[in-house]
C-alpha cells in the first residue's frame, strides 16, 4: 500500500517527529510518498533530514513548466472535481484570515498535488497540521474524488479554528489524529457528536536513540536545559525572568537554550539587561544527536510554555531520565506529573517558575534520579514511535476504505 504525506515545510529542524512517524510506518510495510508545499525556512543540519529532503517532492520549488503541466493535467482529467475544488477554495477564502488570493494559491497547489497523487496511484493523503497543508490536502482529495486525513497538533489550529475552517476539515476528513487527550477534546468541541469517533489519539513517538540503553546519570542539579523555538508560544522570556530572580537570590546555575526563532533578538536583549550573560547560553538549533547529548549533560529540563500541543522535547527529556519543569498548559499535564517526574507551574508566572527551579536546585541528586526514572518509564510506555505507528496504521485501515493505493 502507498500513502501520501503532505506537510507545509518538510523536512524541518522542528519536525523530526514527522520523519520518525513516516519511518515507523515504513517499518510496518507501508510505502509513503512525501510531499511538501515548500522547503523549511530554517535550513537543515541533521544528516537524516538532508536525506529526507531528497525523498520529498515540493510544490514550491518545482519548475514552472512542471507545475503548469500538473495543473493542466488535473483540469483536463478531473474537470468536475477541479470545478468543485475551485468553488470550495473561493468559499473558504471569503471566511478566512488568509484571504481570497491565498486560497487561489492553495487551489493551484492542490491541482498540482492531485496530479502527482494520480501518477503514483495514491488514493489517500495525510496532512500534518490542520492549517494550509490540510486545506491543500482537502482540495486535492476533492479534485481526485479521493480521501484525506490530518494530524492536528495545536495550538495554532485551535487558536484560529474558525479562520482555517477546521470544523469543515474534521467533518470532511476520513479521520483526524490528535496528539493528546487535550487535543482531542478541542477538536470534539468544534463538531457534532457523530464525528467524534473518527477523532483518534495518535501520540508522537520518541526516536529510538532516546531510549536505547541506559541514560547517563544526573551529575549536577544546577544545569538547566530548554529546547524550544524562540516564539511567543514557548514562554522563554518568562524563563529569563525566573533566571533573574534566581540570580538575585544568590543561586548558582547554568541554563542552555537550544533553538532559534523570531524572538531571539528580544531574548538576547533581555539576557543582557538582566546581566545573565554568564548564566544563560543561546545555543541555536542543534542536530538530534547534539540535543540528546545536551539533555544528558543537563540535570533538569525546563519548558515554560504559554500554548502547546504536546511537546516532543519534553518526551525526549523524560526518555533520557531528566525531571521536567513545565506549565499547566494543553497536553503537558498528560506528560508531567507533579512530584513524580517533575514540576508544573502556572504559565507566565516567573516567581512560581523560579520556585520550581529552586526546588530542583535544592533536591538531592538521588531524588532527581528517581523522578527521572519515573519519567523515563512513562515516556517509553506512552511515546514509542512504533507503537504510535500501529495506532495510526489501524486508523488508516478502519477509515480509508482501501483508498490508499
Amino acid at each position: 500500500m502507498t500513502l501520501g504525506y503532505l506537510i507545509n515545510q518538510y523536512p524541518g529542524i522542528s519536525h523530526t517527529f514527522i520523519r520518525r512517524e513516516i519511518e515507523a510506518m515504513e517499518r510496518r510495510g507501508v510505502s509513503v510518498s512525501r510531499f511538501a508545499i515548500r522547503s523549511s525556512a530554517h535550513g537543515l543540519i541533521a544528516a537524516e533530514d538532508i536525506g529526507e529532503a531528497s525523498r520529498t517532492k515540493r510544490i514550491v520549488g518545482a519548475s514552472p513548466a512542471a507545475l503548469a503541466g500538473a495543473i493542466a493535467a488535473s483540469a483536463a482529467s478531473r474537470p468536475l472535481g477541479a470545478a468543485a475544488a475551485f468553488a470550495d477554495a473561493l468559499r473558504l477564502g471569503l471566511g478566512s484570515d488568509a484571504g481570497f488570493f491565498r486560497h487561489l494559491i492553495y487551489f493551484a497547489e492542490a491541482m498540482a498535488l492531485a496530479d502527482w497523487l494520480r501518477h503514483e496511484k495514491i488514493g489517500h493523503v495525510h496532512a500534518h497540521f490542520g492549517t494550509n497543508s490540510a486545506t491543500v490536502a482537502m482540495l486535492a482529495a476533492r479534485i481526485n474524488a479521493a480521501s484525506f486525513s490530518m494530524t492536528a497538533h495545536g495550538p495554532e489550529e485551535f487558536d484560529r479554528a474558525p479562520k482555517i475552517a477546521l470544523a469543515e476539515k474534521i467533518r470532511r476528513a476520513a479521520f483526524v489524529a490528535a496528539v493528546s487527550s487535550f487535543g482531542r477534546s478541542q477538536l470534539r468541541r468544534l463538531v457534532e457528536t457523530q464525528h467524534w469517533d473518527k477523532i483518534v489519539i495518535v501520540p508522537c513517538g520518541v526516536d529510538a536513540a532516546f531510549h536505547a540503553g541506559e541514560p547517563k546519570p544526573i551529575a549536577a542539579s544546577n544545569r538547566f536545559l530548554a529546547v524550544a523555538r524562540l516564539s511567543e508560544q514557548k514562554g522563554i522570556p518568562t524563563l529569563i525572568e525566573a533566571c533573574a530572580l534566581l540570580k538575585r537570590d544568590g543561586r548558582r546555575f547554568a541554563l542552555t537554550i537550544i533553538g532559534d526563532g523570531e524572538l531571539r533578538g528580544a531574548i538576547e536583549a533581555q539576557i543582557a539587561t538582566e546581566g545573565l550573560g554568564p548564566e544563560v547560553t543561546l545555543a541555536g538549533w542543534k542536530t538530534p544527536d547534539e540535543v540528546r547529548r545536551a539533555i544528558e549533560d543537563a540535570g533538569v529540563f525546563v519548558l515554560p510554555s504559554y500554548a502547546e500541543g504536546l511537546p516532543v522535547s519534553i518526551m525526549e527529556a523524560m526518555a533520557l531520565g531528566r525531571p521536567v519543569i513545565s506549565t499547566y498548559v494543553a497536553g503537558i499535564p498528560e506528560l508531567v506529573i507533579p512530584g513524580e517526574n517533575g514540576w508544573l507551574v502556572p504559565a507566565s508566572d516567573a516567581e512560581a517558575l523560579a520556585g520550581a527551579m529552586t526546588e530542583a536546585l535544592e533536591a538531592p541528586l538521588g531524588r532527581l534520579a528517581d523522578m527521572g526514572r519515573t519519567g523515563r518509564t512513562r515516556a517509553l510506555a506512552r511515546h514509542d514511535a512504533d507503537a504510535a505507528a500501529a495506532v495510526l496504521a489501524d486508523a488508516f485501515d478502519r477509515f480509508t476504505e482501501g483508498r490508499r493505493s
